[in-house]
């Protein structure tokens, strides 16, 4: 019989996350003298229709958990969005406007001393057991800049940051400081490696009975988005979402950079057709490692006092408004992306639908933590609204794009306009004003697909209204920021003529 039992235990931890059934009742945290875990994950571009195709996300996390229908990032793109969840801060006040240097990068964030005050240096101050697996910031550890990989930022336990941002294999990892090469064996698959590390780190945690803060941040499904091998086959017949705004017929009331535009060939939505099978297929691997995560603190007891956020850094187009496969634009393909967070005091099940940011990440985990997020941060916790306390909450937000920030091709994304813009955002409009002049205004009520520039018909009053309410948070700090999206904004505007 004792020869069996080491069967009968695998068959029991692989049956572990279905047990986990949703119930009527937010899970309460047991006593204990520790604060919780904290546990984020990050994707890399992960838009709202990709995240339709993850099934245990939707049954371990949605399901048991809140889902914020309107959550934003400040700036489509991986760094500005990145050092924002790190800091708490608008792009305009991190100074990270890009990928490159010298706006944007890692270089831009170490040279600038962000580092020193992250959520890492607040929750290991408060005695977290911190640790960051996967990609860090574009640039960490491929020059010599800080010691390469051998730099370790300030504030992380443990380290496992992703040195060549662009391989699913055949990439480097500092860990702890040290290079580590991956090669092109299956088991090299990095979300695969990232999975076995988190639940290394999970049981790390537990040993020196320290609270857990992990930042999670695998690479899928961004480009070359390649699948794990297991998962080559999946969605052959997936087809490429065209809803209203696809290859829109009619651009003459866009942008400049969208009127210069053709419409959509056939080679283009061929291309788009399989990076969007490949985008499904590379995200079920992150799928497997949510999985493995909730099994791993389910087995060790630790689940109930576990917040779990999973999200995206920024979101992604293919074909909207003729757009080729990338981001950075205002629209809400790029902007909007999931949100997602279990945990203690959560009802099962729950819709957020007020106005939250990627900003509000640092703040918010530091809540959790029972942390002081420092006087600099722009965002709030999201606490308050799962726990029904929605006063005073923001009626708009600021989304911002550097100008000539990584004019040229962005990762393997199509080349990007070269101008930039800053965007409103509230319940009901998107306001947008790129730096060669152009406006837009939707009414996302009426006209969720932003197929209808209201900006040069609209109530004139209205239209002044949002665009102070833009000049003043594009300039705005701290409480300033938070007074300012609070503010009362115009009513609806007149019927066009």
């Amino acid at each position: 019989m004792m020869r069996y039992l080491p069967i009968l235990a695998a068959l029991l931890l692989l049956t572990l996350p279905a047990m986990d059934a949703p119930s009527a009742e937010s899970e309460q945290p047991r006593a204990r003298s520790m604060p919780p875990n904290i546990v984020l994950i990050v994707t890399d571009d992960e838009d709202w229709k990709a995240h339709e195709f993850m099934p245990q996300v939707r049954r371990l996390l949605e399901e048991r958990g809140a889902t914020f229908s309107n959550y934003f990032v400040g700036y489509s793109q991986c760094c500005p969005s990145r050092a924002s969840i790190l800091r708490g801060q608008y792009p305009h006040n991190t100074g990270v406007l890009g990928n490159q240097p010298p706006a944007g990068g890692f270089e831009r964030f170490y040279r600038h001393g962000l580092e020193a005050s992250t959520l890492a240096t607040w929750l290991q101050q408060r005695g977290y057991y911190t640790a960051l697996a996967g990609k860090y910031l574009n640039g960490y550890g491929s020059t010599g800049l800080a010691g390469g990989a051998a730099h370790v930022p300030p504030g992380w336990t443990d380290w496992f940051g992703l040195v060549d941002p662009l391989q699913y294999f055949d990439y480097r990892i500092s860990e702890g400081g040290r290079a580590v090469k991956f090669g092109h064996a299956e088991s090299d698959y990095l979300t695969d490696v990232l999975r076995e590390h988190a639940i290394a780190v999970i049981r790390k945690a537990r040993a020196a009975k320290r609270p857990l803060f992990l930042y999670l941040a695998p690479k899928a499904p961004h480009l070359p988005a390649e699948p794990a091998p297991r998962h080559h086959d999946r969605f052959g017949h997936a087809q490429l979402p065209r809803g209203a705004a696809f290859d829109e017929d009619d651009v003459s009331d866009k942008p400049a950079a969208i009127r210069a535009r053709p419409r959509l060939s056939a080679l283009d939505l061929e291309h788009m057709q399989a990076i969007y099978r490949n985008r499904l297929r590379s995200l079920q691997a992150v799928d497997e490692m949510v999985a493995a995560i909730v099994g791993e603190l389910q087995a060790a007891g630790e689940l109930e006092d576990t917040y779990i956020l999973y999200t995206s850094d920024n979101g992604w187009h293919m074909g909207e408004h003729r757009l080729g496969p990338g981001k950075n634009t205002p629209y809400e393909e790029d902007i909007r992306v999931p949100l997602v967070i279990r945990g203690p005091g959560i009802a099962p099940g729950m819709v957020v639908a007020d106005l939250a940011l990627n900003s509000d990440l640092a703040p918010t985990i530091a809540d959790l933590a029972g942390a002081r997020a420092p006087a600099f941060v722009d965002g709030r916790s999201l606490a308050p609204l799962w726990r029904g306390q929605r006063r005073n909450w923001r009626n708009c937000l600021l989304v911002q794009r550097g100008p000539n920030a990584d004019a040229q091709a962005d990762e393997g994304d199509e080349p990007q306009a070269p101008w930039g813009f800053h965007a409103l955002r509230t319940g009901q409009y998107l306001f947008a004003v790129w730096s060669n002049g152009d406006r837009e205004l939707y009414d996302l009520l009426a006209d969720p697909a932003e197929m209808h520039n209201l900006a040069a018909r609209a109530d004139p009053v209205l239209v002044g209204q949002l665009a102070a309410r833009l000049e003043a948070l594009s300039a705005c700090r701290a409480a300033a920021c938070r007074r300012l999206e609070n503010a009362p904004l115009a009513g609806p505007p007149k019927a066009p003529n």
